[in-house]
């Protein structure tokens, strides 16, 4: 069984928080919006190397790693905010591990390429806030910014989540893991995976063609990891279809879901589409397939002292 993992302190409207860029470079205009957004509720703080490229990479490995660890480390920082996914932040994890401790207990929000991060912060006892960066928050819908706000500064759990489908009935509960399909397989026999037994999985994905999904999908059975799991949520999977193809990516899923035989509902608002709506991975949940709802019982943060 998985430990309950500590919660962070809660955030507060006023708090300093740091806006990061761990992986790939991003578009000013969008990353500004979210910025705005961010900056009405918290005095975000950024330094002017977020903005570098390096080929694909929004600056070497150096910079963003040292952009990374800083914000981690600093104990006036509440949260830490990630510019973009995409990719890169998985080139970092071998040395945030030999650096040691991640830092005063603080709350970290990405999602895409940013599940490596998270998973490396499971792997080392803490809740992390799978949701919005800040390219993609303005062009979401106003209520999953505020709920991404009350995410961050309230000691009760979110409310909980609708799905659409459901591939497996059944009901569930485990702390919630996972992110990014592509990004959690790419960790599978690393020291950065937490602890899976006893856990619900929860997996998005963009881009990425229905057989492309069953080989990922078959690397994580190969691998045992749904003989240890008790449950599966599917977000999103955008940009996922065949062209000209007679079958979809929710059936190719649906099949690969139904043969595992775990509790599995989908299409939760979560992931690469029109709403991403955040969520405290880490956090024990309760998902009741039959129900299509995911329900968390426990916060993403502490009461602040």
């Amino acid at each position: 069984m998985i430990e309950r993992l500590k919660p962070p302190p809660a955030v507060r409207p006023r708090d300093r928080v740091a806006v990061i860029a761990p992986a790939s470079a991003f578009d000013r205009a969008s990353f500004e919006a979210g910025l705005a957004l961010i900056n009405a509720r918290y005095r975000a703080e950024h330094g002017p190397g977020v903005f570098e490229r390096h080929r694909y990479l929004a600056g070497d490995d150096a910079r963003r790693l040292g952009e990374l660890t800083a914000a981690l480390a600093d104990p006036d920082i509440r949260a830490v905010f990630c510019a973009r996914g995409g990719y890169g932040a998985t080139r970092l994890l071998e040395r945030l591990a030999a650096a040691g401790s991640p830092g005063p207990p603080k709350v970290l929000v990405g999602f895409s390429d940013i599940t490596a991060l998270h998973l490396w912060m499971q792997s080392r006892g803490r809740i992390s806030v799978h949701g919005p960066v800040l390219t993609q928050l303005g062009r979401l819908p106003a209520p999953t910014c505020e709920r991404l706000f009350s995410l961050l500064e309230s000691a009760e759990p979110p409310p909980p989540l609708t799905g659409t489908l459901t591939h497996v009935g059944g009901v569930a509960e485990g702390p919630l893991l996972g992110g990014n399909l592509s990004v959690f397989t790419r960790l599978l026999g690393t020291p950065f995976m937490p602890a899976l037994d006893g856990a619900i999985l929860l997996f998005e994905d963009q881009g990425e063609r229905p057989y492309r999904l069953d080989r990922m999908w078959t690397h994580l059975e190969l691998a045992g990891v749904f003989s240890r799991v008790r449950g599966i949520a599917l977000g999103s999977f955008t940009g996922c279809e065949e062209k000209d193809a007679s079958y979809t990516s929710d059936e190719v899923l649906g099949d690969l879901a139904r043969a595992t035989g775990l509790p599995c509902a989908g299409g939760f608002p979560v992931g690469h589409g029109e709403v991403n709506e955040p969520l405290p991975l880490g956090a024990r949940v309760r998902l009741d397939a039959d129900r299509r709802t995911l329900t968390f019982l426990e916060a993403a943060v502490a009461a602040s002292r």
